[in-house]
């Protein structure tokens, strides 16, 4: 019998074959370096998911660990009381698929119980081993992310990308994770210099070697704010831009806080190139 879940799934990634996908974010956090706190409630939270959708978002990813730089770590028990009075709420009633951003494998199963459609592992199913057998058990999808426990400026970034995804994938296929069910994300803005940032960015034709859809994640991220000067809330032209030439080259899916700009962005990118561009 096909369940809610796996029917979600399917017609997520039909939809990415089909064309830019937006991925909104919502922040259950007191301390993320874009919105930190604005959606801390989960009133406040469930209506950011549903004017996200109403936007234009084709999916919405909360979380509730902030992940930036110097944040403070939470535990598995931490991070389920701040989702536990939202995610039932936020599954039956933002109106679209939702992604969780963790990755602990007992919130992840926590979370997939409550019905989330992907599991959006920043650590690219290489943190907590049980991670990938926990998303491969829910017939889930998953975001394999790059990431580097130590920024080392002098590394081949895309090299180390390749080889992290492959390990990524050999641990998806052993867990019995199809590979179907995987998105890669490069990481921008994690464990990288701010030249291996734009490095990782101009790096999406490489990652479709996999065959996999590429995430990108650039979302007024610290990047943009030292190339031009521009405090987090002047970043979203810088945004737009990045992730414009992101989908020329290829990805998929843009994980933003701005649904609404992104949509016509993208709108306006297809109408220009009769979605041909796109490979």
């Amino acid at each position: 019998m096909t369940t809610t879940r796996e029917t979600s799934r399917e017609r997520f990634f039909s939809l990415v074959a089909a064309r830019p996908v937006i991925m909104g974010i919502v922040n259950v956090t007191p301390d993320s370096f874009s919105d930190g706190g604005r959606f801390f409630a989960p009133e406040a939270a469930l209506a950011q998911a549903r004017r996200l959708a109403a936007d234009g978002a084709d999916i919405v990813d909360v979380g509730a660990e902030s992940t930036r730089p110097g944040h403070t770590p939470l535990s598995a028990d931490e991070e389920w009381a701040r989702l536990e009075p939202l995610l039932d709420a936020l599954v039956a009633q933002s109106g679209v698929p939702v992604s969780i951003d963790t990755y602990k494998a007992q919130t992840a199963r926590r979370a997939l119980a409550a019905g989330v459609t992907i599991v959006n592992d920043i650590w690219g199913l290489q943190r907590d081993c049980d991670m990938a057998p926990a998303i491969a058990e829910a017939g889930a999808g998953v975001v394999a992310m790059h990431n580097r426990a130590e920024i080392a400026p002098d590394i081949d970034i895309v090299s180390d990308m390749l080889a992290f995804f492959e390990r990524s994938l050999e641990i998806a296929a052993a867990a019995g994770v199809p590979e179907s069910h995987v998105i890669l994300d490069p990481g921008v803005g994690f464990g990288k210099t701010r030249e291996q940032d734009f490095a990782a960015l101009r790096a999406v034709p490489e990652l479709l070697r996999f065959g996999r859809p590429v995430l990108i994640g650039v979302s007024r991220k610290r990047l943009f704010g030292a190339l031009l000067g521009a405090e987090v809330d002047a970043r979203l032209i810088a945004t737009v831009a990045a992730n414009l030439i992101a989908a020329m080259q290829g990805a998929r899916i843009f994980r933003v806080h701005d649904a609404a700009e992104h949509k016509a962005a993208f709108a306006v990118l297809d109408t220009l190139t009769g979605g041909k561009t796109l490979p």
